[in-house]
């Protein structure tokens, strides 16, 4: 049993990063992938693994890859958000792992959507 001024300790240490995650939260980049059933089997699966390798291999720490579940468009799968600080979210439709290099370099570090790849590209047709 760990005495009450460890308890507090661990209270306190927990709180701060709390704190500090949600400060940072507005300044952190989200790319947030369909991974259910439809994403899966339209190729979700190979597009999450090369959001994380690109972002990785540029070193962007404040970029974080998450999944999500059936959108309900499962005709435009494999889709992904990319939310970034303060701009309205972005829809990338039918993606590859070959097109996430693009929109890594376009949009998250250079804060230019890949227009041709998005939603209202899609729906244009």
């Amino acid at each position: 049993m760990k005495s009450l001024a460890e308890l507090q300790a661990i209270r306190e240490k927990t709180l701060g990063r709390i704190n500090l995650r949600k400060e940072d939260e507005s300044e952190v980049v989200r790319v947030v992938i369909g991974m259910a059933t439809c994403g899966i089997a339209a190729g979700a699966r190979p597009v999450m693994l090369a959001f994380m390798d690109e972002i990785n291999k540029r070193g962007l720490n404040h970029v974080t890859v998450s999944q999500t579940g059936c959108i309900g468009m499962c005709r435009l799968e494999p889709m992904v958000d990319v939310i970034m600080p303060g701009q309205e979210k972005v829809t990338y439709v039918h993606m590859t792992p070959e097109k996430v290099a693009r929109v890594v370099a376009e949009h998250i570090v250079n804060g230019r959507p890949v227009e041709e790849y998005t939603i209202g590209a899609a729906e244009d047709k």
